[in-house]
């Protein structure tokens, strides 16, 4: 999305993408460097996908053209919400709370 998505328009592509309806065009590069950093870390396939500690509570994560889908844990470690709030400020990305609701778009950057 771009980044001056509304809240509401977030939301309302999560909605589409719970009735399963995802756009048709190439991956926004922001998008996979985000999946690839985060899955570096903490990877969502194979066996350290499953294992004692890792953050996932579903594995492998939803991918697709213009989000990532990640169920954490209950028990998830505050340094893996620190590092998705990190990645997703770098990458100009927007996180939506599944919990509440809320839409946390990327801290706005100081003009240089």
């Amino acid at each position: 999305m771009a980044p001056s998505s509304a809240p509401e328009a977030v939301r309302d592509a999560n909605a589409r993408c719970a009735r399963g309806d995802h756009p048709q065009r190439p991956a926004d590069p922001r998008v996979v460097a985000f999946y690839d950093a985060l899955t570096s870390t903490y990877p969502d396939r194979g066996p350290r996908a499953t294992a004692p500690g890792s953050p996932w509570a579903s594995a492998p994560l939803h991918a697709a053209a213009d989000h990532i889908q990640m169920r954490l844990d209950e028990g998830c470690p505050d340094v893996v919400l620190e590092t998705i709030e990190r990645l997703a400020a770098e990458l100009n990305l927007d996180l939506l709370d599944l919990q509440d609701g809320t839409v946390y778009p990327p801290p706005l950057r100081a003009a240089s």
